[in-house]
């Protein structure tokens, strides 16, 4: 139960994060990807505040358990494969196009109206397609 408060914590405090940094306004996020037009830089300093302290607890957690439990997960491997570099792309593409990403896109359903809503239809629904379009691009199971 204690996780589940945490969780719901953490949830919120990253929700209040995108609102209070503007990361909900679409305009915000489209102004970090126009390079060569009207570049808004905050975004920088918005993955700056999450990617300092997340590297300090990456340092900090090495040989301690966490204090409600289980384990902290290992370093994800760094692989550039085919999967990762098309999801890297469709990623950015929707993003780029949108505005949003998954976490923006929850915490502006409440006030997105119909565009926050299709969104995030969208969203719900390449993730039901992603699973079977990845197993047919990867082709039948090789016999070992």
């Amino acid at each position: 139960m204690i996780r589940l408060v945490f969780a719901v914590l953490a949830g919120g405090l990253f929700g209040a994060g995108l609102l209070v940094s503007g990361m909900t306004d679409t305009r915000k996020v489209q102004g970090w990807l126009d390079l060569f037009g009207n570049w808004d830089p905050t975004l920088a300093f918005v993955m700056g505040g999450a990617i300092v302290p997340m590297a300090a607890a990456w340092l900090l957690s090495k040989g301690r358990t966490p204090s409600l439990g289980g384990t902290f997960p290992a370093a994800a491997p760094t692989v550039f494969d085919r999967p990762f570099v098309m999801g890297s792309v469709l990623f950015g593409v929707g993003w780029g196009l949108a505005g949003l990403c998954p976490g923006p896109a929850l915490a502006s359903l409440s006030f997105g109206g119909t565009s926050g809503l299709v969104f995030f239809a969208a969203l719900v629904a390449g993730f039901a397609v992603a699973p079977p379009v990845r197993r047919t691009l990867d082709g039948p199971a090789k016999a070992a």
